[in-house]
C-alpha cells in the first residue's frame, strides 16, 4: 500500500522503459547471488505451505530489495520471501518480485528456475524481466514497447534480439502446450486434451513465459492456483511479445487488490491473442 497521503504513482511506458537497463542490472546480479550459493551444503528451510526457500531465495530477494528502495524509493515493492510485510491494496504502481522461481528445480539440482521481477500498473503487469541465470538466457519487455531475449554468461549480457510469439497452430497442425514439470492437474490435463495431438514441453518455473514469448510454444495453460509473483513477469513479456494472458473465463487478470494469499486461481497464457477464449 503506498504511504498515507500520499498520492500513488502510476509509471507509464516511457517511465517504464527508462528503467529497463537498471532493473536488469538487478535481475541479473540476483542471479549470480544464486549461483554462488553451493547446493550440496546449502540450509533448506519449509514455507508454511510446504514449499521450500533456500538461502539463495533470500540472497536474490536482498538484493533486488535493496536495489528498488535505491533506484524508485516511492514505488512499493511486494516479494515472495517478504508477503507478511505487503499492506495491499496496491494501487498506482508497484514491483511484484519472484526472487527465484522453481525452488524445486533449483533443490533438485536442476537448471529451470529463474528471476522474475515485474513493474505492475493499475493492476496490470507493464514491464517483466525474467532471467535463467544458469541456462544464460534472459527475456524482457514493456507492454507497447515489444519484447527480448538476450544471452547472459559471467560476463554480462549480450546483444538483444526481438522476438515475437507466432500464430496459432493450422488445422490439423499439433499445438505445443508449455506445462509445468513439478504440477500437475487435471483441469490443465483436460484442457490441453482439447487440442488433439497436441504436444506437451514440461519445463520448470517461468521458462514456458519465455518459450512463448519467442515462439517456442502456442499456450501455456495452468488451471490451478499459483501465485501472482509467480506469474507477473511472464505475462508482461508474453503481453509484450504479441500474446495474451486471461484468467479461466477468458478476463483479464489484475495484480495487487490483496486475495487471500495474493493466490491467482487460474490462467492460460495464449501466444496469438486470436484463439484466447474461455477454458470450457
Amino acid at each position: 500500500m503506498n504511504e498515507p497521503g500520499l498520492k500513488p504513482r502510476a509509471l507509464d511506458c516511457d517511465e517504464a522503459a527508462a528503467l529497463m537497463k537498471p532493473l536488469t542490472d538487478l535481475v541479473v546480479e540476483a542471479g549470480a547471488a544464486i549461483l554462488a550459493v553451493n547446493r550440496g551444503v546449502m540450509r533448506i528451510e519449509g514455507k508454511l505451505d510446504g514449499s521450500p526457500v533456500t538461502e539463495a531465495d533470500f540472497a536474490a530477494d536482498r538484493i533486488i530489495g535493496d536495489g528498488l528502495a535505491r533506484l524508485v524509493p516511492d514505488i512499493p515493492a511486494l516479494s515472495e520471501e517478504r508477503v507478511r510485510q505487503a499492506q495491499p491494496p496496491y494501487c498506482g504502481s508497484f514491483f511484484l518480485i519472484d526472487p527465484l522461481d522453481g525452488t524445486k528445480e533449483f533443490v533438485a539440482g536442476r537448471n529451470e528456475f529463474t528471476v522474475n521481477l515485474a513493474l505492475v500498473t493499475n493492476g496490470t503487469p507493464l514491464l517483466g524481466i525474467v532471467s535463467a541465470p544458469a541456462l544464460g538466457w534472459l527475456w524482457r519487455g514493456v507492454v507497447g514497447r515489444g519484447a527480448e531475449r538476450l544471452p547472459l554468461d559471467g560476463t554480462g549480457l549480450g546483444a538483444p534480439e526481438p522476438i515475437h510469439t507466432r500464430p496459432a497452430p493450422r488445422p490439423g497442425e499439433p499445438w505445443i502446450a508449455a506445462v509445468s514439470r513439478s504440477h500437475g492437474d487435471a483441469r490443465t490435463e483436460a484442457f490441453i486434451d482439447g487440442r488433439p495431438g497436441a504436444i506437451r514441453e514440461k519445463l520448470g518455473s517461468a521458462l514456458k513465459f519465455g518459450w512463448l514469448a519467442e515462439g517456442k510454444a502456442d499456450i501455456y495453460p495452468r488451471l490451478a492456483p499459483t501465485s501472482e509473483w509467480d506469474i507477473a513477469a511472464g505475462q508482461a513479456v508474453v503481453t509484450a511479445a504479441g500474446g495474451k494472458i486471461t484468467d479461466a473465463e477468458g478476463a483479464p487478470l489484475h495484480y495487487g487488490e490483496g486475495r487471500d494469499g495474493f493466490i491467482v486461481p487460474a490462467f492460460i497464457a495464449w501466444g496469438d491473442p486470436a484463439t484466447a477464449g474461455p477454458a470450457y
